[in-house]
């Protein structure tokens, strides 16, 4: 892996090949970590990698390396960075970087004038987010779409944000602003 060139790109139609292994590795990292990681279906990768929301990871020789998407909520006050994950063959050579980075810049220029949120349970992600300009924020700060929300009832921590009435868990809401920076 040392020498290889890692591909980070907008995904393309023909990165459906890797739909399936992008959802089972989602799933298989939050068992491992037991972490909060909401599953992603097929389908739903399928549709942001065919309408120009996700970025893919590929190495030389067309193995999948990492994955993740943008949405986009309340009408467009808010976009949300989220589903990032990196093949195990992969991990801890800067790949992550390279696709937050990315899937941050291309929602900031179809969405400039967006507030851009992730929530994670996850210090790699604080910490690239913290680098790309995003605050600790509450939950009440961030898209209150219904249907975001219904995102998380995969999450093994679901119980825990239904318990507070959504107003917070054990994932931390981190805020990109872009009047402020």
């Amino acid at each position: 892996m040392e020498d290889e060139r890692i591909i980070v790109r907008i995904a393309q139609s023909s990165d459906c090949i890797y739909a399936q292994q992008i959802s089972e590795e989602t799933e298989r990292s939050a068992i491992a970590r037991g972490s909060g990681i909401s599953k992603r279906s097929i389908a739903s990768i399928l549709d942001k990698m065919n309408n120009g929301r996700a970025v893919v990871a590929l190495s030389p020789d067309g193995k999948w390396a990492g994955f993740s998407y943008f949405d986009v909520w309340d009408n467009g006050k808010f976009v949300s960075n989220s589903g990032l994950i990196v093949s195990p063959d992969f991990r801890q050579h800067g790949v992550a970087h390279q696709i937050k980075e990315m899937v941050f810049n291309l929602c900031r220029e179809a969405y400039p004038k967006a507030q851009v949120f992730s929530i994670t349970s996850g210090i790699a992600i604080m910490k690239m987010n913290t680098h790309l300009g995003f605050e600790p924020v509450t939950y009440a700060e961030i898209a209150q779409e219904d249907a975001f929300w219904q995102g998380c009832k995969s999450c093994v921590n679901y119980n825990i944000l239904n318990s507070k009435q959504g107003r917070n868990c054990l994932c931390t809401a981190m805020l990109y602003t872009p009047s402020e920076n």
